[in-house]
């Protein structure tokens, strides 16, 4: 963040991460082009590339970073937030952000060389730290041996070719389907590459599902992933009407599957915290994905707890599991008017609160 003294505003400058620091210093590898970028990070970098490439077409996993870059969409950049492009579109080069699900950077290969032209560019880049020297045994025989082009930053850059058609992109392959047998009973999970699951109920969502109180009418589950909390839910309560919010793209896709299998009726959409749910709930439950102590995970883990009461009805339900080496009362306290922890072990604590109007 900067300060203009000529203009006396505050100008807002958004630095570059190391992997687009990098990606720009090869702007010569786009220049005239059309590009697709898939799923870039927290900064301008879809903009930024314009001034080499004749058009962009930005494709986000995370809505925040797409809300970020929405307000810049133009004739030349098209900006989508989903885990595919809605078209068939073609594109000269295709540059993909290293994930850090290995797994989930083979599906955005595939999705890639789904969209190139014959002989189509593929960059990838990421940190050392992600993994991305894999990325060399893990192309596909549909392109050429990658090229490590670039080294600075502590990142590396491949670029290889398509030298032949990538398969179509169907869900089905790319997702791991189990039975998972929680407090409520058996339900069927539907998992896709990238969206945290270990086959079994962890051990937060297990207390909080154990310790479910009696919830009615519009529910939150703030953070669904897969959507093993609301197939929980209706398994037990199928009245419920549940909203499954999600800032993952992968994960929404995985909850959606997830509510197919089981044959359960829920809404799913992508949400910024809460800032994109509408009206008032009588129920907010979630295993928030807030899991170290970084002052930015501090801070989001407040927030949430803040906007709760705002978004509940009088006498909404706010049920939610925790670490325990997460300082969540205070926050709790100030916007509840009390700490309520219904059940703990050594690991997670269940704060269970009501809201009451008086206390806001």
């Amino acid at each position: 963040m900067g300060y203009n003294k000529r203009s006396n505003f505050l100008t807002v400058v958004v630095v570059l991460t190391n992997p687009s620091q990098v990606i720009l210093r090869n702007s010569n590898l786009f220049e005239n082009q059309n590009v697709l970028v898939i799923n870039y990070e927290d900064d301008r970098l879809p903009k930024d590339l314009l001034e080499h490439a004749n058009k962009v077409t930005a494709l986000a996993l995370d809505f925040h970073h797409h809300l970020q870059m929405e307000s810049e969409t133009s004739q030349e950049l098209s900006l989508f937030f989903s885990h595919c492009l809605p078209n068939e579109e073609l594109f000269d080069t295709a540059i993909i952000y290293y994930p850090k699900a290995k797994a989930l950077a083979a599906y955005l290969i595939n999705l890639a060389g789904q969209h190139l032209k014959p002989g189509g560019q593929l960059v990838v880049v990421g940190e050392n730290k992600s993994g991305i020297r894999s990325l060399v045994k893990q192309i596909p025989s549909y392109f050429d041996k990658p090229f490590k082009r670039d080294n600075a930053r502590h990142c590396l850059l491949y670029i290889c070719e398509l030298i032949d058609q990538a398969p179509k992109i169907r869900l089905d392959d790319w997702v791991s389907q189990y039975q998972l047998e929680t407090p409520q009973g058996e339900i069927t999970v539907c998992n896709l590459v990238g969206v945290f699951s270990e086959k079994r109920l962890d051990e937060g969502t297990k207390l909080l599902l154990s310790n479910l109180p009696k919830m009615k009418g519009r529910i939150l589950d703030f953070g669904c992933g897969a959507g093993v909390i609301t197939a929980a839910l209706l398994k037990e309560q199928p009245k419920l009407q549940i909203e499954c919010v999600d800032i993952n793209a992968m994960a929404l896709a995985s909850c959606e599957l997830t509510l197919k299998a089981n044959n359960f009726i829920a809404t799913t959409y992508p949400s910024d915290g809460l800032d994109q749910t509408q009206d008032k709930f009588d129920g907010i439950i979630s295993n928030p994905p807030f899991h170290d102590g970084l002052k930015s995970t501090s801070e989001i883990a407040k927030k949430f707890v803040s906007d709760s009461v705002i978004k509940l009805r009088r006498g909404g339900v706010w049920h939610i599991v925790a670490n325990r080496h997460l300082a969540y009362s205070d926050t709790i306290e100030a916007n509840f008017g009390q700490v309520n922890v219904i059940a703990e072990n050594n690991k997670y604590k269940i704060y269970s609160n009501k809201f009451n109007k008086q206390t806001r």
